[in-house]
């Protein structure tokens, strides 16, 4: 196994509406996208690496470039600068039938909206991708009921997505990723459109099945507290740029410029408001004790 499953290396991704020969050597280009109504620089000289195993958070304000570049590691989008590197493979140098290939054995996805196809049963939904493989039927049965069981699914196997809830149609998502077994597992925000309960109970799976299985994860959100729930490490993302990358508690206690201070200030005075009603709370006992001997 490599000593990193991803390795990214000055990756930039430019949205434009005309043709461009894009040059990173080229400062005057660089500066004329940037003032340009026709183009948008949406990821900008972004290096990192994941370890196996890790459980690896970008997370960013709208439009900071998350989610274009968790799709720059599989090329759902096409790259226009730089190098990525998934489990010792150039993903930027590979023609579109080694790409497929990638794709459907060495990194799975689940997507914020599940992308369940409606017209197939839970366990067909989770074995699609193993039919894509090629996989026998029987086999890819045994899989899919298998992984159902890790998601607690097992006994909806047989149903169809509209008789699901948001939160179980999103374990069927994560249950067509984890059979794929690949080494990689990418979540675009995946939760982001639950109830804060239900969103808490999938996060609150998730650690248990990383637990369970110790995935390399490359997870993207928005929120904080996922973030320092879920996160080895945490890159936090502005104008296309990664700002800071560390472990959540020491984002979180050391922000590296204001924009990351910001973006936790309002977590800060959440904890710092239950410090105070916890206070408050441990005061009252004594109050009502006084009373009584008064």
């Amino acid at each position: 196994m490599t000593e990193n499953i991803i390795e990214v290396s000055e990756l930039w991704k430019v949205y434009s509406k005309k043709d461009i020969n894009f040059n990173v050597e080229d400062e005057d280009m660089i500066e004329s996208l940037d003032v340009s109504g026709d183009s948008v620089v949406a990821v900008r000289n972004v290096s990192f690496s994941v370890k196996p195993g890790e459980v690896f958070i970008v997370m960013g304000l709208s439009g900071s470039g998350k989610s274009t570049l968790i799709r720059c590691l599989l090329r759902l989008v096409d790259i226009s600068w730089g190098s990525v590197r998934i489990n010792g493979q150039e993903i930027t140098a590979m023609n579109k039938r080694e790409l497929t290939e990638f794709r459907r054995h060495q990194a799975a996805m689940v997507f914020q909206h599940y992308g369940l196809l409606p017209h197939k049963t839970v366990i067909e939904n989770v074995a699609f991708g193993l039919k894509l493989r090629g996989v026998p039927k029987k086999e890819r049965r045994e899989r899919a009921a298998e992984t159902l069981k890790i998601v607690g699914l097992e006994k909806w196997d047989n149903y169809y997505p509209a008789s699901l809830s948001g939160g179980m149609r999103q374990r069927v998502g994560i249950a067509r990723a984890l059979v794929a077994d690949t080494p990689l597992l990418l979540m675009d925000e995946p939760f982001s459109g639950l109830d804060p309960l239900i969103r808490r109970e999938m996060q609150e799976e998730l650690v248990r099945i990383q637990e369970e299985l110790h995935k390399t994860i490359f997870f993207v959100t928005h929120d904080l507290d996922e973030a320092m729930r879920l996160g080895d490490r945490m890159a936090v993302m502005k104008n296309g740029e990664i700002v800071q990358i560390g472990k959540p508690p020491e984002v979180f206690a050391n922000p590296a410029d204001d924009y990351v201070a910001r973006f936790v200030q309002d977590k800060r005075e959440e904890i710092r408001k239950t410090d105070e009603q916890m206070a408050a709370l441990a005061t009252q006992p004594e109050k009502a004790v006084n009373n009584d001997v008064s």
